[in-house]
């Protein structure tokens, strides 16, 4: 396990929404570089940096033409070297993304797999052996190749699957994974990550990472030999390296070498129903929306389980958001963000803050751009202050990558970075905290002292603290085994000999 996960706080970066320092309308390389300070002082120790590969960005740069060639657009690989060596000096690790599933279809591979002739390439994707063979189950596209067969999709038309082979093979076209052209799938992409590992990246949050295999069996067994495999060689050569898993299933991610596994928004999950159970009938009823109605223990029968089972094993991560989920202001208000981030930093495990969440950016309804659909809402640029384009670029406001939050009252950096009341300050002292105290980093033990069905407050400890969260808009109290001493609080709450009482949206921790 690399030393630097535990006390590792994320900062995770959309990088063509980040910030644009050519006036190309498009964020760059230089721009994370130019704002590292800023992550920094944040108090995030650490950066995932989403596809920055070249692409022809049919799916935002989850559809890999290159490797290992920086997206033009972005920079150059000397740029993005450059980027890990300052980041370094700043203490910051840095996380590139991995898509180890597929590629784009204009990847050279792909172009070399699609050829008539056999060759090195032809068994790197999965093919059926005639042109009118389909692939039952699974998505796939034909007449598209001078190849005889029928090729399989991972996700959209623009991306055909690398071929780690099948577990349970019904066709004689269908490889194991233990085949000699599957295991040079795997090889290739061990070879892709010493690269850059070689360049000074410190790891990888791996895209799709249970989709390896196809038609495994429940427990994703054959997948995750492949990451155990990978996670031997990383343990071997890169020691302080990390993989942090796309998944959602630690019982399973963590089982097979990856260091964290994510919490993902998946409707009904436990992560769900903190803050985003609006999918239902009747209403928002997410824990953490002041008239929610929420119900803690929702959450704690999903996250329990698997906390117990994985803890010794890895971490389990929280996120504010992600690329891919609509942002926590969709519907939470500043206040109710406050104490979602103060959750989300005060549970175990390595957390992440998505960039701009740390502001309140809002989700907003924009047509799709580079297959995001629903998600480019999420995608817009950063908001650093009050000019034009909030700071992001100094192109025309036609130019720009997405647009900005047009309100008047478009939360930004400049207007909160010198408020104590402001959320950006509030996830500074946060953070601070979650640094000062060792019982507040990602390994630190977890029990629940207070829960219980349709009641308030929620209270856990870490280590010797006691954390308490009341987000509903009714005061609450809790008896405690004897008096204890505030050390952070949003606002207010009051301790009374044994005693603890909140008043509505309040969050504290003792000692």
């Amino acid at each position: 396990m690399p030393a630097w996960l535990r006390d590792a706080i994320f900062y995770e970066i959309y990088p063509q929404s980040f910030y644009d320092t050519n006036g190309d309308g498009i964020g760059d390389i230089e721009g994370i570089i130019r704002k590292l300070d800023y992550v920094r002082d944040l108090g995030c120790n650490a950066l995932w940096i989403n596809p920055c590969f070249d692409s022809p960005f049919k799916d935002a740069g989850y559809d890999v033409r290159d490797y290992e060639k920086v997206a033009p657009r972005y920079g150059t690989n000397d740029d993005l070297y450059r980027l890990f060596d300052e980041a370094h000096k700043k203490n910051i690790h840095v996380l590139l993304d991995l898509v180890p599933g597929h590629t784009s279809e204009e990847h050279q591979w792909f172009r070399e797999s699609k050829k008539a002739e056999k060759n090195e390439y032809s068994d790197r994707y999965v093919w059926t052996n005639c042109w009118i063979q389909g692939i039952a189950g699974h998505p796939y596209i034909g007449g598209e190749a001078d190849r005889d067969g029928c090729y399989m999709l991972n996700f959209f038309k623009c991306q055909p699957a690398l071929n780690y082979g099948f577990l349970n093979r019904t066709q004689d076209w269908q490889l194991s994974p233990d085949d000699p052209a599957c295991i040079a799938t795997r090889e290739a992409m061990k070879d892709v990550m010493r690269f850059w590992l070689d360049h000074g990246c410190d790891g990888f949050r791996v895209d799709m990472a249970d989709s390896l295999v196809k038609d495994d069996d429940e427990n994703k067994s054959a997948t995750g030999a492949i990451w155990k495999n990978i996670r031997e060689m990383l343990d071997n050569d890169y020691p302080e390296a990390a993989i942090i898993s796309e998944w959602s299933n630690p019982s399973q991610a963590l089982k097979s070498g990856f260091h964290a596994d994510f919490y993902l928004d998946h409707h009904g999950n436990g992560y769900n129903t903190l803050l985003r159970d609006y999918e239902t009938a009747g209403g928002d009823h997410s824990f953490l929306k002041k008239d929610g109605k929420g119900d803690i223990m929702r959450f704690l029968n999903d996250y329990l389980p698997k906390y117990d089972d994985t803890k010794d094993d890895g971490y389990i991560s929280f996120i504010t958001c992600n690329h891919d989920t609509p942002r926590p202001r969709r519907t939470l208000d500043m206040d109710e963000l406050k104490l979602a981030i103060a959750m989300f930093l005060t549970l175990p495990g390595v957390p992440f803050i998505y960039y701009g969440d740390e502001i309140g950016m809002r989700y907003l309804d924009i047509p799709t751009k580079e297959g995001g659909y629903t998600r480019t809402g999420t995608r817009t640029p950063m908001q650093w202050d009050n000019g034009a384009n909030k700071g992001f670029s100094t192109a025309p406001a036609g130019k720009l990558y997405l647009p900005t939050d047009p309100s008047d009252d478009a939360p930004t950096v400049a207007d909160q970075v010198k408020d104590p009341s402001s959320l950006l300050s509030t996830v500074k002292a946060l953070t601070h905290l979650r640094k000062s105290y060792d019982d507040l980093k990602a390994d630190s033990p977890f029990a629940v002292v207070y829960a219980e069905e349709k009641e308030y407050p929620f209270v856990y400890r870490r280590g010797t603290l006691y954390i308490a969260i009341n987000p509903s808009d009714q005061k609450a109290s809790v008896s405690l085994s004897k008096k204890h001493e505030k050390i952070f609080e949003i606002g207010t709450a009051t301790i009374n000999e044994a005693s603890l009482m909140m008043e509505p949206q309040s969050f504290v921790i003792l000692k």
